[in-house]
């Protein structure tokens, strides 16, 4: 499970480091695309079959903008030997991303935020809404 939250830079090459903890839940190589919420999400082998076969299984009428979303942008990625991976210049665009970053666990995958963004999602959410969401867990 990935989980934690943490703080890096992207180098001047567009590279950022997947903490080391989620390289080993990630795998070897893994894929990076474009998220929700303007951030970008980072699925390991499996959860990106996953993906991939849930979309599958739709009628096209209703998976052709997932598909264009989720798939024209992906990037199979490997991590260097300091854990570094290169985000594709389209992906960091649509991210936001220029120099601070905030990489999450979010159970299933990771995300790769800007910093400031990711700060101003997380001062959007309210007690109420987490109580919300919380009743449809009936946790």
């Amino acid at each position: 499970m990935l989980i934690g939250e943490y703080q890096h830079n992207i180098d001047p090459k567009g590279r950022v480091i997947i903490p080391s903890k989620f390289r080993e839940d990630l795998g070897e190589c893994f894929y990076v695309t474009k998220g929700l919420d303007g951030c970008l999400f980072v699925l390991s082998p499996e959860e990106w079959a996953r993906l991939q076969e849930k979309i599958k299984a739709m009628p096209i009428s209703k998976s052709r903008g997932l598909q264009r979303f989720f798939f024209s942008g992906a990037a199979e990625v490997e991590p260097d030997k300091q854990g570094r991976i290169l985000l594709p210049q389209t992906l960091r665009d649509y991210a936001g991303l220029t120099r601070d970053v905030t990489v999450i666990g979010a159970s299933t995958r990771a995300e790769i935020w800007d910093s400031a963004r990711w700060e101003e999602f997380n001062s959007s959410l309210t007690e109420e809404s987490i109580a919300e969401a919380m009743d449809m867990l009936e946790f």
